[in-house]
């Protein structure tokens, strides 16, 4: 019996139309350009227009995925949205998107994963086509992370976007994404997150205290780590060499991170996709902005083998090892 593989056969994004810069910002936060580029790789950001929602960067990027890949809304079997900053509490913003889009009816639902929530989402939906259950699936990320910024908060504010990415997912028998590795391991909790929720309650603070706190030291030196054991664990799993990987496509979080992952695969720098400069961390939107950044100016061709990997609070760590 032949394998069926999930393969991608389109590619989407979308960013907001306001572009802050680094120079933007040294005007109203006590930082400059050469101290978050040394320590970042980050040039300039996306910030999401007032009323501007995660459902509405997510839908644009949904509609450009399923144009290149010339697939109808009606076709789609599932919508699987990587997300932490949903639109709303409920419905999801997989159901909202699915509405805008027209394809009511198959199942929808977001992941929370946050900056690997796109790539759990591509690993949820690679299961669905693997076993049978579904043929044509959707898997988006998008965030609104700058909702959630503290402005005064300079070693935090410097490094975060706004943006989307999708993909189309497509039974095939021709190869496509030959393994998919999610890990978490939420004892590290406190270096990652935002504190507030429905649940535990949020706080009579500015935006009723909703906002990312990290540890960047810390979390540096655990995502450099991780990620090291993730990209042997993964070429492992799909069989390959890292001397078959034709591009590296990281999470857009910290230019060293990125090149330390180069180094460990011996991959040159002109083999890694990098966008993190234009596009600062969008969490959940970075690997497929990247994606189709890579897909659209030609870098990335048919036939070649990519690895996409994402590390985000949780901690969670995620990767994809397939031919596109």
């Amino acid at each position: 019996m032949a394998q069926t593989y999930a393969r991608i056969i389109g590619t989407g994004s979308a960013l907001p139309e306001r572009v802050l810069s680094n120079a933007d910002l040294e005007k109203f936060v006590d930082t400059s350009d050469e101290w978050i580029r040394t320590r970042t790789g980050i040039r300039q950001r996306h910030i999401a227009a007032e009323g501007q929602t995660t459902g509405d960067l997510a839908l644009q990027a949904a509609q450009r995925a399923l144009e290149a890949a010339g697939v109808k809304a009606s076709e789609l079997d599932m919508i699987v949205l990587g997300t932490t900053t949903p639109d709303i509490i409920f419905p999801s913003t997989a159901c909202l998107v699915q509405n805008r889009l027209g394809a009511n009816g198959c199942a929808a639902f977001d992941v929370n994963a946050a900056c690997s929530g796109f790539v759990y989402a591509l690993g949820v939906a690679n299961s669905f086509i693997r076993s049978g259950q579904s043929k044509k699936v959707l898997v988006i990320g998008a965030e609104t992370l700058t909702r959630m910024i503290d402005w005064n908060e300079r070693e935090t504010c410097v490094l975060f976007g706004d943006g989307a990415g999708a993909v189309v997912l497509e039974a095939s028998s021709e190869p496509g994404i030959y393994a998919t590795c999610l890990h978490a391991d939420g004892g590290y909790k406190e270096l990652l997150w935002n504190p507030v929720g429905v649940s535990a309650g949020f706080r009579d603070e500015p935006n009723h205290g909703v906002r990312i706190k990290m540890a960047g030291r810390e979390v540096f030196k655990v995502a450099v780590k991780t990620l090291d054991s993730l990209v042997e664990q993964t070429l492992q799993a799909g069989g390959m060499e890292a001397s078959q990987l034709d591009w590296l496509i990281p999470h857009q979080a910290n230019l060293r991170i990125i090149e330390a992952t180069a180094k460990r695969l011996n991959m040159s720098m002109e083999q890694v996709i990098v966008t993190v400069d234009q596009h600062a961390n969008t969490s959940s939107g970075s690997v497929p902005l990247a994606l189709d950044y890579a897909v659209r100016s030609g870098k990335v061709q048919r036939g070649q083998n990519l690895l996409l990997e994402a590390f985000g609070g949780g901690f969670t760590w995620a990767s994809a090892l397939l031919r596109y």
